[in-house]
């Protein structure tokens, strides 16, 4: 167990725009941050962080909650990982009880095999550092690639001893349980016998993007022509190729920054092109190119820059991958190394001011360097000629944007001197196609014009269940403020009429609302609001330092939800940029009080109007008798509605 002491000092520190930006790429959007959400796809940003309330939320899939709830949802850490998470990103000394083995083997089985995994990474950096078959062979071989020891140490990289079960014992011995072991893939089981996947090989551990270690790549050192040359971890709980980049841990900060992400091919280019200086650099592991893959990048950044290698061949098996990525809607340069080099041997060989002299002045557009590849195979042969430029509309086809498709439409009309209007006429052909094939699936579905005769009822409003949601936001934003309160006490002039006398007094923002709703025993009709309500109440009660974040903190998971939910409902109007378009929302804060007195009395404007409809049935229900005491009851319920209504400058 963490000690609450621990907590408290990890909650303190631990800046929420700064743990969400190691994932999510940021923007400014007033006082708080918009972004792209991470848990949805997405091309406008609908994810909304607040550094002021120290919560988040997601407009698309309604996922909110503070720093502890972000790492929980994206990163499927439990509780104590989470705090631990952010304990060693903010260098803090949490304390916590030793677990026994029955706690050990009490986890579920991904956290069992993260720990095997974390076990293994620790296990094969201590064979090549410690070990003189590790020195000789591993610790040789990445140092005649060039790697520096800190370049090793960051990567975690290790190596496996040439030995059929070397690892598969030690982890045994130290107790991991070896169903663990084999879903994790490290150890092959066959007929009661166990072998270590990865013997003889130098490790490559893949990180998540939080840095947990998910898998292996493991390249083997001998010339055993039956051996793959690169093995990787198979398919896990924790380790799916198809989602994960090689580097993405150590690059996420650099991509975000630069707002630029190198995309590689292999291990050793990541490392070596790191080590030279280019941070924001990860890798598909050797891979085609997945859909999950680009999201990942999108999250933090909407330009890829793909490195290829010098060969012909491997350029064009690579540039099918880009097609994946104009179909995100972003944005794709391409870079190619001279004949014989790699972004491996080209790091190696400049230092980091020629490296990036080299990447900026090389890296062209997509639609410049695929027509220069293409052409050159077909600049003598028509036909040829035609199927490379049938290829680069197909390509251009996949861009969302209609304002790029038309640019590159004429961008390649001038490379391929041919023109524009046979280009649109291709781009139509080929759209169509698509959109032929989707409308067969609508046939039967209206058209935007048809008339719809069985519509679903227009949903009115739950004018209450709005109210008492404010006041819930109300108590939790501004609960312990002391404002200046205008309060109307009812009383008869001289001529015997009612009116509203206005008396200014000073008082606790929950303890006005308290008041008034107790004084007009007005009552939560929302259970959910009802039970948080009194809940909010006691705790701003017991505690005059109430904050909405410390008390997120001690509700459970569902309710912290619901109260993101409320408290993010401003940032959602954030989204649409008014001050760009020259509209000023007047800050609530500024008029605090008159928020709250605003809402008290449109709550008893409206409990006023259900007292009338409910008078006004019941004396339908008496039918032609007459009912004064009713009718006198709805006539002073009317008086006292116009007098709230002219308080609130409504006209009736």
């Amino acid at each position: 167990m963490i000690s609450k002491s621990s907590i408290d000092q990890v909650y303190e520190t631990a800046r929420l725009e700064e743990v969400i930006g190691d994932f999510v790429q940021l923007k400014k959007s007033g006082s708080s941050f918009k972004g792209l959400s991470p848990f949805s796809e997405e091309r406008t940003p609908s994810f909304m962080v607040s550094p002021v309330k120290q919560i988040w939320k997601d407009f698309s899939t309604g996922k909110g909650g503070n720093v502890v709830a972000f790492l929980m949802e994206h990163e499927h850490f439990t509780y104590p990982e989470a705090i631990k998470y952010l304990a060693k990103k903010y260098n803090i000394e949490i304390e916590e009880t030793e677990q026994s083995n029955e706690q050990k083997e009490a986890q579920d089985k991904r956290e069992s095999l993260y720990l095997v995994s974390e076990f293994a990474s620790q296990y094969f950096q201590n064979i090549l550092h410690k070990t003189d078959q590790g020195k000789a062979i591993g610790l040789s071989y990445f140092k005649e690639r060039g790697f520096t020891e800190e370049t090793i140490k960051k990567f975690d990289l290790g190596y496996s001893l040439d030995q059929w079960s070397a690892f598969t014992d030690e982890a045994l011995k130290k107790g991991y349980k070896l169903e663990f072991l084999e879903g994790t893939g490290l150890t092959i089981v066959k007929d009661n016998k166990h072998f270590d996947r990865f013997k003889g090989r130098v490790l490559f551990p893949i990180h998540s993007m939080s840095g947990r270690v998910l898998g292996f790549g493991g390249r083997i050192l001998t010339n055993d022509k039956k051996a793959a040359k690169y093995l990787n971890s198979p398919e896990s709980d924790l380790y799916h190729k198809s989602k994960v980049l090689y580097g993405i841990y150590h690059a996420k900060q650099s991509i975000a920054k630069e707002d630029n992400c190198y995309l590689v091919e292999g291990y050793t280019d990541v490392i070596q092109l790191h080590q030279t200086g280019i941070h924001n650099v990860v890798s598909s592991s050797g891979t085609a190119l997945t859909s999950e893959q680009i999201r990942l990048i999108n999250r933090l950044t909407k330009n890829i820059t793909v490195l290829f290698d010098g060969d012909a061949a491997g350029m064009r098996a690579s540039l099918r991958g880009i097609d994946l990525i104009l179909e995100q809607g972003m944005n794709v340069k391409v870079c190619s190394f001279p004949e014989g080099e790699d972004p491996d041997s080209f790091a190696k060989k400049n230092t980091l001011e020629e490296l990036s002299h080299y990447l900026n002045e090389n890296a062209k557009d997509f639609i410049q360097f695929k027509a220069s590849v293409l052409y050159e195979d077909s600049k003598n042969d028509p036909v040829k000629k035609a199927e490379t430029i049938r290829d680069i509309i197909n390509s251009i086809s996949k861009i969302p944007d209609r304002i790029k498709k038309e640019i590159y439409i004429q961008e390649c009309a001038r490379i391929m001197d041919i023109r524009e209007d046979v280009l649109f006429s291709t781009l139509a052909q080929i759209n169509n196609k698509e959109t032929q094939g989707a409308s067969r699936t609508q046939q039967n579905q209206p058209k935007a014009f048809d008339v719809i005769k069985h519509q679903e009822p227009v949903k009115k409003v739950d004018v209450q269940y709005v109210l008492e949601r404010k006041i819930i936001e109300i108590l939790l934003l501004y609960g312990n403020r002391t404002e200046d309160f205008e309060d109307l006490v009812l009383k008869e002039n001289d001529k015997g009429d009612l009116i509203l006398e206005p008396v200014i007094h000073q008082t606790k923002v929950f303890e006005k609302v308290f008041l008034d709703l107790q004084d007009d025993e007005m009552e939560f009709s929302n259970e959910q609001f009802k039970s948080l309500y009194y809940k909010i109440i006691e705790t701003l009660n017991q505690n005059p330092e109430f904050s909405s974040e410390e008390f997120i903190k001690n509700v459970d998971a569902e309710v912290g939800n619901q109260i993101t939910t409320i408290l993010m409902e401003d940032e959602r109007y954030e989204l649409s940029d008014w001050n760009r378009k020259d509209i000023y929302p007047k800050p609530k804060d500024e008029t605090i009080a008159q928020l709250v007195s605003d809402t008290i009395l449109s709550l008893r404007c409206h409990l006023i109007d259900k007292k009338v409809i409910g008078f006004q049935q019941q004396t339908m229900a008496i039918k032609n008798e007459v009912n004064k005491s009713i009718l006198e009851e709805v006539k002073e319920y009317s008086g006292l509605k116009r007098l709230l209504s002219r308080k609130l400058n409504r006209v009736l």
